[in-house]
């Protein structure tokens, strides 16, 4: 197994991880939350199955697989990078249209939104380049 294999995986858990913080702070405590409008709520309480199941559940999988050279590690790694990128931009898209991205300059968590759909984006695709010609 090669390094890059190794550090994909354990970003991998690190992106499971931080997902399940992320929705145990949106229920438990709010501090995540951008606003408390209901519109907003609704929208963010939406993405909790998918965040769960294809970013979380599958990343997990995946880099489990990945470290024990299995071939689900592969399926599971493009299941979770996909996801990571469908996410990431259903919640750009929603922020552009929004005019949630200027709240930057003033909200902690608008700055740790945009973190994390530049995680998904730039760890999904990495993901493909790297994997993809293995599966193949």
């Amino acid at each position: 197994m090669d390094m890059i294999t190794i550090i994909l995986a354990v970003l991998l858990i690190i992106t499971a991880l931080g997902t399940i913080y992320y929705w145990a702070d949106f229920y438990l405590r709010g501090g995540v939350q951008v606003l408390k409008e209901e519109w907003y709520m609704k929208f963010e309480k939406a993405f909790l199955v998918a965040d769960l199941w294809g970013v979380s559940t599958c990343s997990l999988i995946g880099a489990v697989g990945l470290l024990t050279e299995q071939p689900y590690g592969l399926f599971f790694s493009l299941l979770a990078s996909g996801s990571m990128i469908f996410l990431a931009l259903m919640d750009i898209t929603f922020n552009v249209e929004n005019k949630l991205y200027p709240l930057i300059s003033t909200s902690n968590q608008m700055v740790f939104e945009l973190g994390i759909n530049l995680w998904f984006l730039v760890l999904g695709i990495s993901l493909i380049f790297y994997l993809w010609p293995i599966f193949t």
